[in-house]
């Protein structure tokens, strides 16, 4: 006599889920280091941006170089949590990535095509934190 053992199949709901935040994660991540990296070549060297004179939001180059240097710092800590599927930062991935809109939003005079490139990516990464339900996350984490 022989014992069968089934294995649990996946969903293709679950599947999706596991999809979604690991391409929302791994963008994040992304995002977080050329962030990270805008964010030094701001601080280190400020003849790389177009300035724009007359800016409504116009603030010290160095000072825009802190703020992307922060949210990326931000962005890759919070897509670690995002592959180990923490609902913590499965809802401050979002506020991160919403943060990280309205940065390079008010910093589009510097580096318009990076800006709008970054506002892309980051909208994808909204799009992909919010799309999975709630209760296909908990048993991604469960299976673990």
């Amino acid at each position: 006599m022989t014992a069968t053992h089934t294995r649990p199949t996946d969903t293709a709901k679950q599947e999706w889920a596991t999809g979604l935040t690991v391409f929302a994660a791994v963008m994040l991540f992304l995002v977080g280091v050329l962030d990270i990296f805008r964010g030094i070549m701001a601080i280190a060297e400020d003849d790389i941006f177009v300035t724009t004179p007359n800016y409504v939001f116009e603030f010290d180059l160095t000072s825009w170089g802190w703020i992307h240097l922060v949210l990326g710092a931000l962005a890759v800590i919070v897509s670690i949590g995002l592959l180990r599927t923490a609902t913590w930062a499965r809802v401050t991935g979002v506020g991160i990535a919403g943060l990280v809109i309205i940065g390079n939003f008010l910093s589009l005079p510097y580096y318009p095509v990076w800006s709008i490139v970054m506002i892309a990516l980051s909208g994808f990464i909204i799009w992909a934190l919010c799309v999975v339900e709630r209760g296909n996350l908990f048993e991604l984490s469960e299976r673990r």
